[in-house]
């Protein structure tokens, strides 16, 4: 009998020995297993964070507010430049004003070079007809000396309107042709420029959807890993749960070592340890069900990983296609319209500097013209002055004097003449400043800041392009490496494969060493009470106790340990539910 009772014990322990090592090989298994996937999770959450802070400076980029300046300054060059046609067109009819007031006065010097010539006559004939007189020969030659100064003053006078139609002609010539290269180029040059910033402004815009677009199924992703993470509570879970199992076996066999176990017969140790493989098959069959639950739903959630990745993929390649052959032929259509642009600048500049020249001209022969008109007019009044001088020695002289007095009378009546023209031109010398302002008026001088404009517009567009160009670069490198650690992610974490097979194959093993009847020990609840408190108050979750109780009743004469018991259901249900 005590021998039978040996063996029984012998077989009991070598069973339980095999079974613990093949529970701890599975617990070290889940173990290793689940630490390595939270490992890989964690450096997908690391990547999914770089690629957000790239997108985050992806769409700052885009959303600067520089570059929406730079746009806006573009916009208004080009404002400026569809402004030029008209500029010019008001510059040729100052032009033209400027010709028609010049052609006005150059009448009436005409007028000053024709009364001069009739003094150059009269002056002559004075000398002739008072050659035999001689008070009258000095007298002659001094007043047609002065004759012949004015004739040089008028000369000049009509020399600096020649000069200054001369350079009004050539401007007008000039800005025809400007005027019509403007009709020609400008709206063609200035459409173009608006076109491509147009462009550049709706690709900003497309980059900005899809970076958007890109951001979403990140951060639903950066989710997915965060629920995955805590989806990984599985396998802390059951391994607490497979170290419950292997807790069950040890006390059992100290249970069977000390004092309570040795009281019993083979009989009832072999009952007990029946009711107790049951209950650890029934532990492993309910982790296990569990296991299998809850690992298909992380296995679920990190299949779609590879969707989701294979969408960032595609977005991130429509960004860089965009950024990079778009981008660029943007780029080089907006270099093409500003030199087309410059091109015009340049003329713009010509001309200004043309009308600028002939504005000053103008302004400068007014001031010769009003020096000259005094002059006149000083030779005017010694003509006139000598002339009467004449008339009254004539008078003293009776009949020899008639002829001279004829001429001289003469001579004071045209040098009057003078003074018409004279005043003329004083007339008109404000209409001439005045168009000679019209031909480069103040605001003109914008020619040089329209280029400055263009130069610095491209310049900070580029620099833009260039920006964007190196923030889509680092994104695409940290989608790439995304991708790479998902698909490392994928196959890590598909705990289904093998691990899944481990755990059944435990908890069919010890179905089958449990049999399919469980024993009746109601006869020794007393006995075996410790031993149930000590495996009950192992277990952290509820489940397990609703599993040992459906296996093993609580006891009724327990006095102490129910209190206990309940008290340690409570707390440890309210942790196991706010946990697991």
């Amino acid at each position: 009998m005590v021998h039978a009772l040996v063996s029984s014990n012998a077989v009991a322990y070598t069973s339980g020995r095999d079974i613990s090592q093949t529970l701890e090989s599975a617990r070290s298994q889940v173990e290793e297993r689940f630490l390595e996937g939270g490992t890989v999770l964690l450096s997908v959450m690391d990547v999914l964070n770089r690629l957000l802070n790239s997108l985050e400076s992806v769409t700052t980029t885009l959303d600067n507010k520089e570059a929406s300046d730079t746009s806006a300054d573009l916009r208004a060059t080009v404002e400026s430049l569809m402004a030029l046609p008209v500029t010019e067109e008001n510059r040729q009819q100052a032009l033209v004003s400027l010709a028609h007031t010049g052609r006005e006065l150059r009448k009436h010097v005409a007028d000053m070079q024709e009364t001069m010539r009739y003094l150059r006559t009269f002056a002559v004939t004075v000398k002739i007809t008072g050659a035999g007189l001689a008070e009258f020969a000095g007298f002659a030659q001094e007043i047609l000396e002065r004759i012949y100064s004015g004739t040089d003053e008028v000369n000049r006078f009509a020399t600096h309107l020649d000069s200054l139609d001369k350079e009004v002609k050539l401007a007008a010539s000039f800005g025809a042709g400007v005027s019509k290269s403007y009709a020609d180029t400008v709206p063609a040059v200035a459409g173009a420029l608006r076109d491509d910033a147009a462009k550049i402004a709706g690709h900003r815009k497309d980059l900005g959807v899809i970076a958007r677009e890109v951001g979403a199924i990140a951060r639903a992703v950066q989710g997915k890993v965060a629920s995955t993470l805590s989806a990984l509570q599985i396998g802390d879970i059951t391994r607490q749960r497979i170290e419950h199992v292997q807790a069950t076996f040890s006390l059992l066999e100290d249970f069977f070592a000390g004092e309570d176990g040795a009281r019993l017969d083979a009989g009832a140790r072999q009952r007990l340890q029946n009711v107790i493989h049951h209950l650890t098959a029934a532990q492993m069959s309910d982790m296990c069900a569990n296991f299998q639950r809850d690992s298909e739903n992380v296995v679920k959630t990190i299949a779609s990983f590879d969707h989701d990745m294979r969408e960032i993929l595609k977005l991130r390649d429509q960004m860089s296609g965009q950024s990079g052959e778009a981008g660029g032929n943007f780029m080089r259509a907006l270099e093409s319209s500003v030199s087309a642009a410059h091109e015009i600048v340049k003329q713009v500049d010509t001309a200004s500097r043309q009308a600028d020249q002939v504005s000053q001209s103008t302004i400068g022969t007014a001031a010769k013209l009003s020096e000259a008109i005094g002059n006149i007019r000083a030779v005017k009044t010694d003509i006139h002055y000598m002339a009467l001088n004449t008339n009254l020695r004539c008078s003293r002289l009776g009949e020899e004097g008639k002829s001279i007095n004829v001429v001289t009378a003469e001579l004071r009546i045209f040098a009057g003449k003078l003074d018409d023209s004279a005043d003329a031109i004083v007339n008109g010398l404000p209409a001439l400043e005045a168009a000679a302002g019209r031909v480069a008026p103040a605001t003109d001088a914008g020619a040089g800041n329209l280029g400055e404009s263009l130069t610095s517009a491209v310049g900070n567009i580029r620099s833009a392009a260039n920006v964007m160009e190196n923030e889509l670069k680092v994104l695409a490198e940290n989608g790439r490496e995304v991708a790479t650690k998902i698909s490392l992610l994928i196959g890590k974490l598909d705990f289904q494969h093998n691990l899944g097979e481990v755990l059944a194959g435990c908890a069919d093993m010890l179905e089958g060493v449990a049999g399919t009847d469980v024993a009746d020990i109601s006869d020794l609840a007393e006995t075996i009470a410790p031993l149930d408190r000590k495996i009950f108050k192992h277990y952290t979750m509820v489940q397990e106790r609703s599993v040992h109780r459906g296996i093993i009743p609580a006891g009724e004469d327990s006095t102490s340990a129910p209190a206990e018991t309940a008290k340690a259901e409570n707390d440890e249900d309210l942790f196991a539910d706010a946990l697991f």
